[in-house]
């Protein structure tokens, strides 16, 4: 690992750079769920973000700190979707080319969003062959910046800024939240989180939630190093596939996280019903894996007062119908 490991400073740094683009998502809550829980469920609503997802802030706030002289060649990122929709919207408003490696079974929804944006968007399959290895030879061919969905300094910050809001916004409410909760693929939103609690909420313990069969960071933080996904393994969450934690990452998560929870693809159906039903929002699977972990007793409620970030809306709308019907 070379980059250095970004600081609280930098989550400030970067609040300041998204602040007049960026929405402040709510923090909301449901009365007769908290009765049920016997404490306090406050959601952040990231899936009101622009383009549906927390990964707008980290996008922007990277590609704002490019060298003017820089951003001619363009920016090039990977991504299952929301990276990709939030790296094309935050280069179209700053007037810069972007072209972004998608798989071929992402979610329409996420590829036609990322065109709409006005980016490229270059094709590949998930299972036989490596986003990482085409991004980086696009980006030496064309000389374009490589914006990396979450192992990146730029990236963890902004996606922070998150973590800044909901000290504010709980300060507000009158309580200290006692646990967050945030969905993991790489880490770079659950590292930023962490990373801007830190200063305001430091007894505030955080955990990462991930797929059952695709919990690395659980595991990596309970083994203290990187470990990695089956290949196998499959799940409903697409945005939420990542084979290993990010050098960065890891690094920040070790230091900071409580630790790791898994949840099933059948309890996430289940919340995301639950939150069209009690909140009256549209997670999309990889969104609700955070309200799965809370209503599965994966944290203790009683008592407590637990803040899920609901990380995204994208999710395809028969998908969405299916997990209503079927709910």
């Amino acid at each position: 690992m070379t980059d250095p490991l970004p600081t609280h400073d930098d989550v400030r740094r970067a609040a300041e750079r998204i602040r007049a683009v960026a929405t402040v998502t709510p923090l909301i809550e449901s009365p007769l769920l908290n009765e049920e829980l016997g404490g306090r469920l406050l959601v952040k609503c990231e899936m009101l973000q622009r383009t549906g997802s927390f990964k707008f802030r980290g996008a922007y706030n990277r590609i704002s700190t490019i060298p003017e002289a820089e951003r001619k060649g363009g920016v090039v990122a990977f991504s299952s979707g929301n990276h990709a929709q939030g790296v094309a919207a935050a280069a179209l408003m700053l007037g810069v080319k972007a072209a972004i490696v998608m798989p071929r079974d992402a979610p329409r929804l996420k590829i036609d969003n990322t065109r709409a944006f006005g980016a490229e968007v270059v094709l590949y399959d998930r299972f036989g062959e490596s986003r990482d290895e085409i991004a980086a030879r696009l980006s030496r061919e064309r000389g374009s910046t490589l914006v990396k969905p979450f192992d990146d300094p730029g990236v963890i910050s902004g996606q922070g800024t998150i973590g800044l809001e909901i000290a504010s916004q709980t300060k507000a409410l009158g309580t200290v939240p006692d646990a967050v909760l945030a969905g993991c693929s790489g880490g770079g939103l659950i590292a930023g989180i962490a990373l801007g609690l830190s200063a305001d909420l430091p007894k505030t313990t955080v955990y990462s939630v991930e797929p059952a069969g695709l919990d690395d960071m659980a595991r990596s933080l309970e083994s203290g190093r990187p470990e990695k996904n089956d290949p196998a393994a499959r799940s409903i969450c697409d945005a939420l596939l990542a084979p290993t934690p990010g050098d960065i990452t890891f690094a920040i998560a070790k230091q900071r996280l409580k630790g790791g929870l898994a949840v099933t693809d059948a309890e996430v159906r289940k919340a995301m019903a639950l939150a069209f039903r009690h909140f009256k929002i549209v997670c999309e699977p990889g969104g609700a894996v955070g309200i799965a972990a809370v209503m599965t007793g994966k944290v203790p409620t009683k008592g407590r007062t637990v803040v899920v970030v609901a990380s995204g809306g994208n999710v395809d709308p028969l998908l969405f119908q299916e997990v209503l019907a079927t709910a």
